[in-house]
C-alpha cells in the first residue's frame, strides 16, 4: 500500500474446529502486519477470508452458498478481495475458482503465511491465484497472530495427525503431526502472560501424542507441569487428547500442576468395540471407561465432556445401545453429538451398510435425550457449590435481558451470574475473575443469582475494558503488543523442557 492510500478493511469469517479459530488469528495478524486493518461495525470490508472447514457434511454447501451471496457486491466493487483458505480450500483447491469465478485467493492449511502475498498477486494480475501446498511451509506458531480475547488464548503444541481413523479426513488435509519444541510453547505463553492473559488451552490435534516427533513419549505431562510454573498463568487447559495415547503421567500432572483445570474432554466416538474397530480408533470401551475411573480417582471433580458420532457405516441398534451404556456409565458433564456424514476422500465414505438418515435422526435423538438429562442430573449436584468465574464476553445469548454476566467455571462449565453487592468492585469486565455461589442447574449452563463473593479486578479486564487485544509476533516470540502493528521486538530466548 502507497503512503496515501487508507488502509484496507478485512473481515475474516471461521468456520470449523480450534484449528481453525487459532488459523483465523494467525491470519488477521498477518494481514495486521501487511497494513490492513480490521472492518468497522456497520461498514463494508475490502477483504473478507473465509476460513473454512471440511469436517462436516454441508461445508460445501454453505461455502458455495455464502459465496454466490458475495457474486453481486463483486461486481457492484470489483476491488474486493475474497478469499478461502482452510481444510475445504485444501481439498476442493482449483474447484473452488471454477464454481466461484469472482473468488481471487484460494490457499491451503500448509500455507497460510502466503495470503498476503496472493492477495497482492492477485490484485497486479488481476487474475485468481491459487496455492496450495502438500506439506507445510511454515509452523503457524512463527507467524504474526491478533488474538481474539484479552483473557484467554490458544497455543499451539503440535499440528497434523498420524492417526488413521476411517472418517476423518483431517490426516489428509493438514498432514502428518509436527510438534514445537517445549521452549517455544512456554516462551510463547509467558509472553501472552506478560500481556494479562489468565487462560492458555494447549492445542493440538492429539495433544497428548505431543512428543512424538522427537521421541519423547511423556513430553505432554512435562510441559503441563511446566506451565504450572509460570507466574501469573492462571489456568491451563488442553484439547483434544486420544484416549489411546492417554496415559497415567498426564493424569498426575493434571492433579499436581495446581493452574491446570481439572476439566478433560475424552472423545469416545462410538461405545461400542465393533464399531471402534472400523472407524480404527485404537482403543475399546473398557479401556475408555478405566481412563475415566483413574481420572476421577484423583480429580473427584473433574468435568469430562466427549465427542460421539451415531450412525457411522454398519451400526447396528445393538452397537448404538453400546454407546448409550458407555454414556450412561461416563456421566459426561456434556457431549458434543455429530449425525454421520461422508466425506469424499474418506474409507468410511466406501464402507458398505450406509444408514439410512430417518435411522441415525432417530438415535441421535435418543442420544441427545440421555445425554441432556445426564448433563442437567450432573449440573443439578453443583447447587450450593462456590465457583471462581473468569468473566467472559458473549457466552450468555439473553445476559442482556437477564441482567446478567457469564463466566466459566475451573472445570469449563458455563455459569451465569448477577454481577452485584458489595464486593464488587466499580463494574465487573469481562477477564475479571469473580466469586460466586450456583443457585440453579441447567442441561447446559448453570445460574448464580445471589451476590457476589469476590470480585478481584485484573488487567486482563483493563484490556477488555479499553478494547485491546494482544497482537503475538511469532517464534522467537518477543513480547505481544496492543492496539496497531509495532516493530517487531527483539527476541526473547525461550526455556527448554
Amino acid at each position: 500500500m502507497t503512503e496515501n492510500q487508507a488502509p484496507r478493511a478485512y473481515q475474516i469469517r471461521t468456520f470449523g474446529c480450534q484449528m481453525n479459530v487459532h488459523d483465523s488469528e494467525r491470519l488477521a495478524g498477518q494481514l495486521e502486519d501487511a497494513g490492513y486493518v480490521p472492518v468497522r461495525a456497520g461498514s463494508k470490508p475490502d477483504l473478507i477470508v473465509f476460513n473454512t472447514c471440511a469436517v462436516r457434511e454441508n461445508a460445501d454447501n454453505k461455502l458455495y452458498g455464502t459465496l454466490g451471496h458475495l457474486r453481486p457486491d463483486k461486481v457492484a466493487n470489483p476491488d474486493l478481495q475474497i478469499a478461502v483458505g482452510g481444510c475445504l480450500a485444501q481439498k476442493d483447491r482449483g474447484e473452488i475458482v471454477k464454481r466461484a469465478p469472482w473468488v481471487d485467493v484460494v490457499f491451503g492449511t500448509h500455507n497460510i503465511g502466503s495470503l498476503p502475498t496472493l492477495l497482492e498477486r492477485a490484485r497486479h494480475n488481476a487474475e485468481a491465484e491459487v496455492e496450495i501446498l502438500e506439506s507445510l511451509e511454515t509452523f503457524p506458531s512463527t507467524l504474526p497472530a491478533r488474538r481474539e480475547s484479552s483473557y484467554a488464548s490458544w497455543v499451539s503444541v503440535s499440528v497434523g495427525c498420524n492417526n488413521t481413523c476411517t472418517f476423518c479426513i483431517v490426516p489428509a488435509l493438514r498432514g502428518k503431526e509436527r510438534d514445537r519444541r517445549p521452549g517455544e510453547i512456554l516462551a510463547e505463553v509467558e509472553a501472552l502472560v506478560a500481556e494479562g492473559v489468565l487462560e492458555v488451552t494447549l492445542l493440538g490435534q492429539n495433544v497428548n501424542s505431543y512428543g512424538v516427533e522427537f521421541g519423547d513419549r511423556l513430553a505432554f505431562g512435562k510441559l503441563l507441569r511446566a506451565c504450572g510454573t509460570i507466574d501469573g498463568l492462571e489456568r491451563v487447559r488442553f484439547t483434544s487428547p486420544h484416549p489411546a495415547a492417554f496415559t497415567s503421567d498426564v493424569i498426575d500432572a493434571m492433579a499436581a500442576t495446581p493452574n491446570v483445570c481439572h476439566q478433560l474432554h475424552m472423545p469416545l466416538q462410538s461405545g461400542s468395540d465393533r464399531v471402534l474397530r472400523a472407524m480404527k480408533r485404537s482403543y475399546r470401551s473398557a479401556r475408555f471407561l478405566k481412563i475415566l475411573d483413574e481420572v476421577r480417582a484423583v480429580m473427584p471433580d473433574a468435568a469430562i465432556t466427549t465427542d460421539i458420532i451415531v450412525g457411522f457405516p454398519g451400526e447396528t441398534e445393538e452397537d448404538f445401545q453400546a454407546t448409550l451404556d458407555v454414556v450412561e456409565q461416563a456421566r459426561f458433564s456434556s457431549a458434543f453429538t455429530f449425525q454421520y456424514s461422508k466425506r469424499p476422500g474418506t474409507p468410511a465414505a466406501t464402507m458398505d451398510g450406509q444408514l439410512p438418515k430417518e435411522v441415525v435422526q432417530e438415535r441421535y435423538e435418543r442420544l441427545v435425550e440421555l445425554q441432556n438429562a445426564i448433563s442437567w442430573d450432573e449440573n443439578k449436584k453443583i447447587v450450593g457449590r462456590r465457583v471462581e468465574l473468569l468473566v467472559a464476553e458473549g457466552e450468555g445469548r439473553k445476559d442482556a435481558e437477564t441482567h446478567r454476566m457469564s463466566g466459566r467455571a475451573r472445570d469449563g462449565r458455563l455459569v451465569h451470574f448477577t454481577p452485584a453487592g458489595a464486593h464488587v468492585d466499580r463494574a465487573v469486565r469481562p477477564g475479571d475473575v469473580v466469586e460466586t455461589v450456583v443457585t440453579y442447574g441447567a442441561p447446559h449452563h448453570l445460574v448464580a443469582d445471589g451476590d457476589l463473593l469476590s470480585h478481584r479486578r485484573t488487567r486482563a479486564g483493563d484490556n477488555a475494558e479499553a478494547g485491546l487485544r494482544p497482537k503475538t509476533s511469532g517464534v522467537t516470540l518477543g513480547l505481544p503488543g496492543f492496539g496497531a502493528p509495532a516493530a517487531r521486538p527483539e527476541p526473547v530466548s525461550g526455556c527448554a523442557l
